[in-house]
C-alpha cells in the first residue's frame, strides 16, 4: 500500500521531537468572553494533544484592545480578521497559516424586521451600530461600501461586539447594524427572527490563524498540520466548525493582499 506524500509528511512533522513549550493564542473578540472560551478551549486542547505544546488563550474585552496586542506582538498565534492579518504581517511579520476553505467573509447590514426600513438608501443620515471601527466585514468593509459605492452619509456608533450590535438594532437604539452571517447565526433563534438583512457586502477571504515569526518553524508547521488534520476527524471537525472553520486549508499573505485595493485604509481607525 502506498502512503500519500502529504500524509507521510504530516505524520512526520507532527511527530518531530521538539521540546514542549507554551504559546499564547489570541482570538479576536467577536463574541463575549465566555462564548469565546467555550469555543476555543477544546480546540486548543486538541492542538496540545497533536503537537505536545501548551496553548494558552489570551482574551481581550474589545477589538481595539486585540489590535494593540497583536500590533505589539503579544500573541504567538492568533485568529484574526483578514485586514488584521495584513496589519499584523506589516507590523510584526505574522504569517497566515490556515483559513476556512468553504466559507468566505461577507458583511451584512440588519434592520428590525418590524420597521419600515428595507433599503439602504433609507439609512442616509441615520445612526448605524457597528461592533468596532476596524471589525472587517461588520464595520470596515461595510462603511467603505456604504460611502464609496452608495454615497451614504451615516452616523456610526460602536458598541463593542457583534452581539451588542444585534441587540441595539432590536431595541431600536440604531436604525441598522453591521455584522456577519456567522455571528448572526450564533444568536438565539428568537433574536434572529426579529432582524432582517437589508444589504450584503462583497465576499472576501475569511479569517486566518496566523503565527508570529519568533515561533520556531517546526512548531508552526506542527500547528498548521494539526489544524488541517482536524477536518478529517468527525468530533474535531465539529469543534473547529464553531470557530467557524468548517474545512481548514492552507492560507498565505497573498490571499489577503487584494484588500489593499479596496480603500479600507481610509476608514481604518488607528488607536
Amino acid at each position: 500500500m502506498k502512503i500519500k506524500p502529504f500524509i507521510f509528511l504530516a505524520c512526520s512533522l507532527l511527530a518531530l521531537p521538539i521540546n514542549a513549550k507554551e504559546f499564547i493564542f489570541g482570538v479576536v473578540p467577536q463574541f463575549e468572553a465566555r462564548k469565546l472560551y467555550q469555543t476555543w478551549k477544546p480546540i486548543l486542547k486538541v492542538l496540545q494533544e497533536k503537537t505536545g505544546h501548551t496553548f494558552t488563550m489570551q482574551g481581550t474585552e474589545s477589538i481595539p484592545e486585540f489590535e494593540k496586542e497583536f500590533m505589539n506582538g503579544s500573541y504567538d498565534f492568533a485568529y484574526m480578521n483578514p485586514w488584521h492579518s495584513l496589519m499584523a504581517f506589516k507590523q510584526q511579520g505574522y504569517l497566515p497559516l490556515v483559513k476556512d476553505g468553504v466559507r468566505k467573509l461577507q458583511g451584512i447590514l440588519v434592520a428590525p424586521k418590524n420597521s419600515d426600513i428595507n433599503s439602504i438608501q433609507q439609512l442616509d443620515g441615520k445612526q448605524i451600530a457597528f461592533p468596532a471601527p476596524n471589525a472587517l466585514g461588520a464595520s470596515l468593509l461595510m462603511r467603505t461600501e456604504l460611502q464609496n459605492k452608495h454615497r451614504l452619509n451615516i452616523q456610526p456608533i460602536y458598541v463593542g461586539t457583534h452581539s451588542s450590535v444585534y441587540l441595539n438594532v432590536i431595541l431600536k437604539q440604531a436604525a441598522a447594524g453591521g455584522g456577519v452571517m456567522r455571528t448572526l447565526k450564533k444568536q438565539d433563534p428568537k433574536l434572529q427572527s426579529l432582524l432582517q438583512i437589508i444589504y450584503k457586502t462583497e465576499n472576501i477571504a475569511p479569517h486566518p490563524i496566523s503565527a508570529h515569526p519568533r515561533v520556531p518553524k517546526p512548531v508552526i508547521e506542527q500547528v498548521k498540520l494539526a489544524f488541517l488534520a482536524m477536518k478529517d476527524d468527525p468530533e474535531q471537525q465539529k469543534l473547529i466548525e464553531k470557530i467557524p472553520m468548517k474545512s481548514p486549508v492552507i492560507a498565505t499573505v497573498d490571499d489577503y493582499k487584494p484588500l489593499e485595493a479596496m480603500g479600507l485604509d481610509s476608514f481604518y481607525v488607528a488607536h
